[in-house]
């Protein structure tokens, strides 16, 4: 495990000492922190997390998305910060997250700059041109002072110190007064305390990365991250075990409302019913690129009752029905179950829903959380993505059933074709449309299986098709 020279947590450790799986561990809050700070991290992240694995964890098509932005032209993109902007999507919660004890990610912190007059504008630059200036002046911008920012040596995170929980295997955090000692022991099975140990383990920043990646596709994921250290999670899998939404809508259907909808051609199999690729344009693109931005809360928080292999839920679950008296306020709590964007880093044509979060300067501070809305900032710059998106357009793509994206190419169409054992007179193109409904299922369907077009637009997805794995072509 962790030296104990490094920066580390100390967890006590109550072991089952006949099956070797931990039953519960009493953390500190700064452990309990770290763990509530997963619903904040955008997918791009822990996607490039999960590639520092020897055997690189699978998240549904997520993955190919990814490397899709890596793979493609830097051309392609209207700006090329907007490139980077998704492979190191920024955190919205980032200003807390450089707080805790173990940070996931090592990204440098995000500076913060106004004007000297103390407009109502904000930037992520130094030296960015003022709106508030009449002139041509460029005036310099001051750095401002995040309230949130400084970590006190008796403060918390989001939870309130010495608060006393303990974390069962499955990430179910329990405070003290959820039931009477004899109750919550028989549920956590314990059964004989003579077939008990206690361990004190400490864990450093790689067992809190394995523990992030192990909630994904494990019920146990306390047990593989303390107890097996040797061995990475078991990842390469996918992560459905049962269906998200079995409503889906082809051409033909009725499409009442068609405004503010994205079309795209389905190139389908009709004799195994399933969505080999699409055409698409720059519009489509910028919407699937846009999942990498999102945090991983806001996804589980649209995952309903699905059944995961995962226990990431059970965790999204805890911090929902958390007692407001543990957190140190309500908006820590709203930043973790309904988590936000970063304005300037999103795009907001996405029909997702998800909102960015808000920047008030209040007595010579800037914080998130403001009952005037007299004091909001305007960040500058943040019209770039959230009108047009990423990419460059007109375009035209080529999509497949697996979310790998690439430039229009019928030759690369052919070998998606080959790949998939489908000849050329097996196929007919759908016209469908995407709207919110559609644009929600596919998210959903991109984070749990992969084959995200097919159950988004064609297939039952409460009976998902097997893994296909295969490599993509680059031209």
């Amino acid at each position: 495990m962790a030296d104990k020279s490094t920066n580390n947590i100390e967890l006590k450790v109550l072991v089952d000492k006949g099956s070797n799986k931990v039953i519960f561990i009493e953390p500190d809050n700064d452990f309990v922190d770290v763990l509530f700070s997963f619903m904040t991290i955008p997918m791009g992240t822990i996607i490039r997390l999960a590639s520092k694995h020897s055997d690189p964890m699978v998240i549904g098509c997520m993955n190919n998305l990814y490397e899709s932005v890596e793979n493609i032209d830097e051309q392609e993109f209207r700006f090329p910060k907007f490139k980077d902007m998704l492979l190191r999507p920024a955190n919205a919660a980032d200003f807390l997250c450089n707080c805790l004890k173990l940070k996931l990610d090592n990204a440098e912190p995000r500076s913060y700059f106004m004007c000297s007059k103390l407009c109502k504008f904000l930037s992520y630059n130094y030296g960015t041109y003022c709106p508030c200036s009449y002139s041509s002046t460029t005036y310099g911008l001051s750095s401002s002072t995040m309230v949130e920012k400084k970590r006190l040596s008796v403060a918390s995170v989001f939870v309130k110190r010495r608060t006393g929980f303990i974390v069962a295997d499955d990430l179910q955090v329990i405070p003290p007064s959820a039931s009477t000692d004899s109750v919550l022991f028989t549920k956590l099975g314990v059964v004989d305390v003579h077939a008990t140990e206690e361990l004190a383990i400490n864990i450093g920043t790689a067992e809190i990365c394995n523990l992030l990646l192990s909630c994904l596709v494990s019920k146990t994921p306390l047990t593989e991250t303390l107890l097996n250290p040797e061995q990475e999670p078991k990842l390469r899998s996918t992560i459905l075990n049962q269906g998200i939404l079995n409503e889906y809508q082809m051409s033909g259907d009725s499409m009442d409302d068609e405004e503010g909808k994205i079309s795209l051609n389905l190139v389908v199999s009709k004799s195994k019913k399933m969505v080999c690729y699409a055409e698409v344009g720059e519009d489509f693109v910028n919407l699937l690129y846009s999942f990498l931005t999102l945090p991983l809360g806001f996804i589980v928080k649209n995952m309903k009752d699905c059944s995961l292999k995962g226990c990431i839920n059970h965790l999204y679950k805890t911090i929902l029905d958390l007692d407001g008296q543990y957190m140190i306020s309500n908006h820590h709590k709203e930043m973790l179950v309904n988590p936000k964007l970063v304005p300037a880093f999103c795009y907001q044509n996405s029909l997702i829903g998800i909102e960015e979060t808000s920047y008030y300067y209040e007595g010579c501070k800037l914080i998130t959380d403001s009952s005037s809305e007299f004091n909001k900032l305007k960040v500058l710059g943040s019209e770039d993505v959230n009108a047009q998106g990423f990419l460059k357009g007109p375009a035209s793509f080529v999509v497949t059933d697996t979310l790998i994206v690439r430039p229009m190419s019928r030759i690369f169409e052919l070998h998606v074709l080959k790949d998939l054992n489908v000849p050329v007179t097996d196929i007919e193109n759908q016209i469908v449309h995407v709207g919110k409904k559609e644009a929600l299922h596919l998210l959903l369907a991109s984070f749990l299986c992969d084959s995200a077009l097919t159950n988004t637009f064609f297939g039952d997805i409460k009976k998902p098709k097997q893994e296909q794995r295969w490599i993509g072509y680059t031209y």
